[in-house]
């Protein structure tokens, strides 16, 4: 968004709470990697440049990416400064004020993203004394966990990656699972994400779904990036050795009571991803692929056994942590502007509040587009609403 500002020869200011690239060098664990390609890291006037286009990237070479493109286009970013309100001005625009100094404004872009707090559900407190808990943001490594079995909830991408390492670690991990999509990480021999860019599919626009509330809900594919480019599913957990039960519903004491969904979210994951695949391959024999990749194939169907336990007693000290992979919730504790709905997220059309002129929004899962809350999707939606911003400011 910055860069689109400076084009339009638009004066403005990044505040940030802590260092350039804050939440990713504050709040990840230390083995993660991105989940998309190298080469699908494209901003406004800067991209991939190294030898590894098809590598995943770490979280060191991430912070490292965002802090050189700062750099590049001398974006004007106010570091180690935290926002404590955002609130209307006297008449027009916005007074925002920080704990080093208060600023005044036409407009104003909120960007602070969808993952400030992790989203734990309120029966948490029920776990019994001597369990330990963690959500993903805590988390940085097997080391800091205690030696004992590991329960983790929620098998989104997240979940999959952490019960992955984990078990990996010689602990006994049972993978509690709602909603989710399963993936490959390669499909026809090329980057699932290659297939998605090219199809169209992360261009899909908000004004196009039938249910955009739906789709900005649905969990992230169960992708991982590895130097191997491997599949991580249920099926390579259960082949480790990984314990699948079902959604975790509640804590009665000491017992926790599973759904008994779990064959029915599989079999809704195979027919996603199903869908999914059949939309690559539609596309491919349109545009006359078929002859330059493999064909088509097919993962195995989710093998989940016969009848999964409908519940597992915390207390006899087999359980030790359990993580709590079951999303994030932004935070706009700061926000005193009267724009939030019911469930406290922010009303508006692509971007832009409505409700209160001259405010817009980035970084949101499908703000604008499918891709939106991926590195790849943040400039063009910048380049939407920098647009919208100009003509405001135009009158």
């Amino acid at each position: 968004m910055s860069y689109c500002l400076a084009e339009r020869s638009i004066d403005h200011v990044l505040l940030e709470r802590g260092e350039i690239a804050n939440s990713w060098r504050t709040e990840r664990w230390d083995s993660l990697r991105l989940l998309t390609p190298n080469w699908q890291s494209r901003l406004p006037g800067f991209c991939y440049e190294g030898d590894e286009p098809d590598g995943y990237r770490t979280m060191p070479e991430t912070i490292a990416f965002i802090d050189q493109y700062a750099r590049v286009i001398s974006a004007p970013v106010q570091t180690n400064t935290t926002v404590t309100s955002v609130r209307g001005g006297d008449g027009e625009g916005y007074v925002v004020d920080t704990d080093q100094g208060e600023w005044r404004c036409r407009t104003v872009v909120l960007a602070a993203g969808a993952c400030n707090i992790p989203s734990v559900p309120k029966f948490a407190d029920a776990l019994p004394s001597g369990i330990a808990t963690l959500t993903p943001n805590d988390y940085r490594n097997p080391d800091q966990l205690a030696a004992g079995g590991v329960m983790i909830v929620g098998a989104a991408a997240t979940g999959t990656q952490l019960a992955h390492e984990i078990h990996r670690s010689g602990r006994l991990v049972t993978l509690s699972v709602g909603e989710h999509i399963r993936a490959p990480r390669v499909y026809r021999g090329r980057d699932l994400e290659w297939w998605m860019d090219v199809a169209g599919v992360h261009d899909e626009r908000y004004d196009e779904i039938d249910d955009i509330v739906r789709a900005r809900r649905i969990p992230s594919l169960q992708l991982t990036g590895t130097p191997e480019r491997s599949t991580l599913d249920l099926n390579t957990l259960t082949g480790m050795g990984v314990k699948l039960v079902g959604r975790l519903a509640g804590i009665n004491d000491g017992k926790a009571q599973f759904s008994g969904t779990l064959r029915n979210m599989c079999k809704m994951s195979d027919l996603k991803m199903g869908r999914l695949l059949n939309t690559i391959d539609e596309w491919a024999s349109e545009n006359g692929f078929d002859s330059e990749v493999a064909p088509p194939h097919r993962l195995a169907p989710t093998e989940v056994e016969e009848s999964p336990p409908l519940g597992m007693d915390l207390t006899n000290g087999e359980i030790k942590t359990v993580i709590w992979a079951t999303g994030y919730r932004p935070d706009y504790s700061w926000l005193d502007v009267p724009v939030l709905d019911r469930k406290g997220l922010i009303r508006h059309d692509g971007g832009v509040v409505d409700a209160s002129p001259g405010m817009y929004l980035m970084g949101m899962q499908f703000l604008r587009r499918r891709k939106s809350a991926l590195i790849d999707g943040a400039g063009d939606d910048a380049r939407d609403l920098s647009g919208h911003l100009a003509s405001y400011l135009e009158g």
